[in-house]
Order: structure tokens, then C-alpha cells, then sequence
């Protein structure tokens, strides 16, 4: 071959600049452009090998797949959305692992938007993400959120999953801890230590969980007699600066607590440094009780005794709850309650 001869026509440059389609890979390889389709979608109706081939050619071409045109095609868009209203909590990021994980693994894409805590933000997400048309969502809400903030999804029919907070009256399928039980072991073991000072830091009745967690400390309060003191609540949304001030602000009390029990574990963080800006030593001379058990909280000195509500398995059901939302809509509503489990590990002891 000369140096003016030309190169011979390999897949990529047969294709040229034009945009490479279906039937120019299904002409170079002499298939049908349907056992092109079905491959590129992994299909098994398609033979392994053929599969393989298809895909290293379609590679070769910088074939890129129309998810638009397959989206009219097939009344799919194989998009999952997802809003949370945080995801610099930890707890957060690691439900939305565990929903990718699963959810890559029946071949979805995840579509994120965050909104924070508020509901102007979530109505202009929610509206951003049903306009890529998802197969479905998984909804965290944000607190202050009511029955009205997803009607119009409802009513439209696109498949939701509720997860961790739950806005009653939807009919929506759901998957949480059981917040309940959760404090209330929590309440149970500061008690036996024999506390009977304990404050609640970051209450928060305007989410489901912030409820469920308030009232359960209450219920632990009364079932041993003890006085609900409002000088030992403070109510706020569980941030770490927020720990931070309410542990200071319980600690100005006539009559200040001994432990504390935090609405999570970002909330516990705050408190547990906001005690050494007091002087004081967590889980030598006050106790601290977080509720999530990320992992940052065995990582802490010390350890942070917490609630662990299995956040790897909610995450993944609430995934597998949704793919069968949309494969069946009309099966009867699901809602699952994982059961807590208090860690013990360094933060509490008995008071002094």
C-alpha cells in the first residue's frame, strides 16, 4: 500500500460523520436491525455471542443510544426519579446507594433532584423530574409536605414509593423504620442507667419520622412516670449545628438533664461537641443517644451509641417496591416497617 492509497473502510469510518443508527449496524453485520435492538438491550432472545459482537461494533461506530425514540416506542424511559429533601446527611446517601444499586441491577438510571426543607423547591423539583417521564419515583418529602404536595402525581398515575417519611391519605406504597420502637429502646436503656433527666434534641413534628420519634420519647416518659419537662425539648429540623444549640439551650435549664436523646445521628454530633464546648465528656459525665447508625458513628470518640434502622435494606426495598408498582399498578398497597435496633457503644452511662 503507497502512502496515497486509501485506508481501507473499517465499521467506524463506514459510518462516516452521519449519525450512526440501528440499521447501519444491523447492515455491517447482516442481522436484523430488531436482533440489533435486542441485544444492545440484552436481551436473551438474542444468542451471547451475537450480543457481544453487536455491542463491540455499535462501540466501534460511537453508536449512542436514543432513549428518547425507545421512550415512544415502548412506553418506557427505564428512568428511576428520586427527591430527597437532603443528601449531605449521610443517612440519606446511603439510602440512595442502595437504590442505585438495586435498580441498576434491572438496568434503570437513577434521575436525582433535592430540594431541602422546602416546599417551593420540591414542587419546582418534582415538576423537573416528571418532565424526563420516569417509569416511577421514590419520594422522601419535605417537611411541611401534605396529601396535596403529590396529588396532581397521584392523579396522573405515576407509581410512587414513600421512603423513610411518609405523608398519610395518599394510598402510596411506603417503606420506613418503625420509629417507635426505635426511641423506645433507646428510652428504655438511658432509664435503666438511671437517668431521669432526658432531654429531646431536634423534635420536629412536621415529618412523619419527626412524630413518630417525639411521641415515642413522650410514651417512654409516661410509662415510668417521669414529667414531660418542656425546658428539656428543643425543636428544630436534626442538623449538627442544630444539635449543637439545642444541647447548649437544655443545659441553661433550672433543672437540666443527664442524657439526652438526639432525632438522628448528625443532631447527636452537634450535641456531643457542643458538651465539650461546655467542659463536659460524652459518656462520662452526660449521655448521648443518636437514631440512623451511619457509618461515620462508630467512627466517632467516642462511638456513638445509636438506633440502627437498616438503611442499606430500606433503600433496596423501597426499589424492588417500586419495579413492582410499575409492573403492576393495581396490586394492593404495600407498606413495610423495619424493626431498629439500639447499638450500644460509648456515649452513655450512668449519671453522675
Amino acid at each position: 500500500m503507497t502512502a496515497d492509497s486509501p485506508l481501507p473502510a473499517g465499521p467506524a469510518s463506514a459510518a462516516g460523520r452521519s449519525r450512526v443508527t440501528l440499521q447501519i449496524i444491523a447492515d455491517h453485520l447482516s442481522v436484523s436491525t430488531a436482533t440489533v435492538s435486542l441485544a444492545l438491550r440484552d436481551s436473551p432472545l438474542v444468542a451471547e455471542a451475537t450480543r457481544s459482537r453487536v455491542r463491540e461494533i455499535a462501540r466501534e461506530m460511537g453508536y449512542s443510544y436514543n432513549r428518547s425514540a425507545a421512550a415512544l416506542r415502548t412506553d418506557r424511559t427505564n428512568i428511576i426519579g428520586v427527591g430527597f429533601h437532603d443528601i449531605t446527611n449521610p443517612y440519606f446517601a446511603e439510602l440512595l446507594a442502595a437504590i442505585e444499586e438495586t435498580t441498576a441491577s434491572f438496568g434503570r438510571s437513577i434521575l436525582l433532584g433535592t430540594y431541602a426543607e422546602d416546599l417551593k423547591r420540591q414542587e419546582r423539583v418534582l415538576d423537573s423530574l416528571a418532565e424526563y417521564r420516569p417509569d416511577g419515583m421514590i419520594l422522601c418529602p419535605a417537611g411541611g409536605s401534605t396529601a396535596e404536595s403529590l396529588r396532581r402525581f397521584v392523579d396522573a398515575g405515576v407509581p410512587i414509593v414513600q421512603l423513610s417519611r411518609e405523608i398519610p391519605g395518599l394510598g402510596l406504597d411506603f417503606v420506613g423504620a418503625d420509629d417507635r420502637h426505635g426511641i423506645l429502646q433507646a428510652m428504655e436503656h438511658l432509664i435503666g442507667l438511671g437517668h431521669r433527666r432526658i432531654a429531646f434534641l431536634c423534635a420536629n413534628e412536621g415529618i412523619s419520622t419527626g412524630r413518630n420519634r417525639y411521641h415515642a420519647y413522650r410514651e417512654g416518659l409516661a410509662a415510668h412516670g417521669l414529667p414531660i419537662d418542656t425546658a428539656l425539648i428543643y425543636f428544630a429540623y436534626g442538623t449538627r449545628e442544630n444539635g449543637l444549640k439545642g444541647i447548649q439551650q437544655v443545659l441553661d435549664a433550672a433543672e437540666p438533664p443527664t442524657a439526652a436523646i438526639c432525632m438522628n445521628d448528625l443532631a447527636a454530633f452537634g450535641a456531643m461537641l457542643g458538651l465539650r464546648h461546655r467542659g463536659r465528656e460524652t459518656g462520662v459525665d452526660f449521655s448521648i443517644v443518636g437514631c440512623d447508625d451511619v457509618k461515620e458513628a462508630a467512627q466517632w470518640f467516642p462511638a456513638l451509641t445509636t438506633i440502627h434502622n437498616f438503611q442499606n435494606q430500606m433503600g433496596a426495598k423501597s426499589a424492588e417496591f417500586l419495579l413492582q408498582r410499575i409492573a403492576d399498578p393495581s396490586a394492593p398497597q404495600k407498606r413495610l416497617l423495619l424493626t431498629p435496633e439500639l447499638v450500644l457503644r460509648g456515649t452513655t452511662c450512668p449519671p453522675r
